[in-house]
């Protein structure tokens, strides 16, 4: 057998617009632009600045980000031009397989299975933990074993320590995304731009409002000294925040993978790509600075 065969271009194309499970193109470029956006405005900005800022930048963080968004704008522009000459699902397991082979491609497939499990878990224990913040303001407390998993030692009442059960709010929500994406891309799409407004909408108030108590005096040393170990700290920590802050930029990967549902994805698909890439960092850059 064959383990690098290559599937034809022609031959993705064609098994993608036939057959009785075809995907319905719906999406426009506002649709794709809102998507990616969605993607980016929430691990990046709500979850991984302060872990980013806390244990490797500190105040540099925006250094980080704009490091990030560097690489981010170049890897979407490969996406851009690869979804646009193969508009099919799947994205780079899809390109994979029409340039390098069906075992590289196996190897991606496995890959992006991984990274966005581990994306929408860290995404769903972040909201887990605001849930339980903004319940709490109402009197509302969850026990602490339903809102960890098992891995996680938590304190009881008493002050004994435990191991968590089961993260229900984390479960929650990724149960209903996942009913909303079985309901179709029209109407995911229309809740994650109004999502996305509304997103949008706190970041620009939160840039609105603490623009005005920036006191540089206070951040500085705006590039706090290496600690001696590497990644804490120094260029060092910097380096490493974009690290792990690239992996909120993952919008362009959403993006083109939507390409199959996409009316027009010659050009609707780069405009989708190239406009978050290149905007929307500048966008969290600002908020940063706030």
């Amino acid at each position: 057998m064959n383990l690098f065969v290559k599937k034809p271009i022609h031959q993705l194309i064609a098994s993608a617009d036939e057959g009785e499970h075809k995907l319905k193109r719906t999406l426009g470029p506002v649709s794709l632009v809102s998507l990616g956006i969605g993607a980016i405005i929430g691990a990046g900005l709500f979850s991984l600045t302060g872990i980013a800022a806390a244990e490797n930048a500190g105040p540099a963080v925006v250094i980080s980000f704009m490091v990030a968004a560097f690489g981010c704008a170049f890897a979407g522009m490969c996406y851009s031009e690869l979804a646009s000459m193969i508009p099919v699902a799947g994205s780079a397991y899809t390109y994979s397989y029409a340039t390098m082979g069906e075992f590289v491609a196996w190897i991606i497939g496995w890959d992006l299975v991984l990274e966005y499990a581990v994306a929408s878990a860290v995404v769903a224990v972040s909201w887990s933990r605001y849930v339980l913040s903004f319940l709490h303001d109402f009197g509302i407390n969850l026990p602490a074993q339903f809102a960890a998993c098992p891995f996680d030692m938590i304190t009881r009442p008493d002050g004994t320590m435990s191991h968590g059960i089961i993260n229900v709010p984390a479960i929650f929500i990724i149960v209903m995304i996942s009913i909303l994406l079985m309901l179709g891309i029209k109407e995911s799409a229309r809740v994650n731009s109004i999502i996305v407004v509304i997103k949008l909408a706190v970041v620009l108030i939160f840039i609105s409002i603490g623009y005005h108590y920036i006191k540089p005096k206070i951040m500085f040393p705006f590039i706090p000294p290496n600690t001696g170990t590497f990644g804490e700290f120094g260029w060092s920590g910097i380096m490493r925040a974009a690290g792990v802050i690239f992996f909120a930029y993952i919008g362009f990967d959403t993006v083109s993978t939507a390409a199959q549902e996409s009316r027009n994805p010659q050009k609707d698909i780069p405009i989708g790509i190239l406009d978050h890439c290149l905007f929307v960092p500048l966008f969290i850059w600002r908020s940063q600075r706030s």
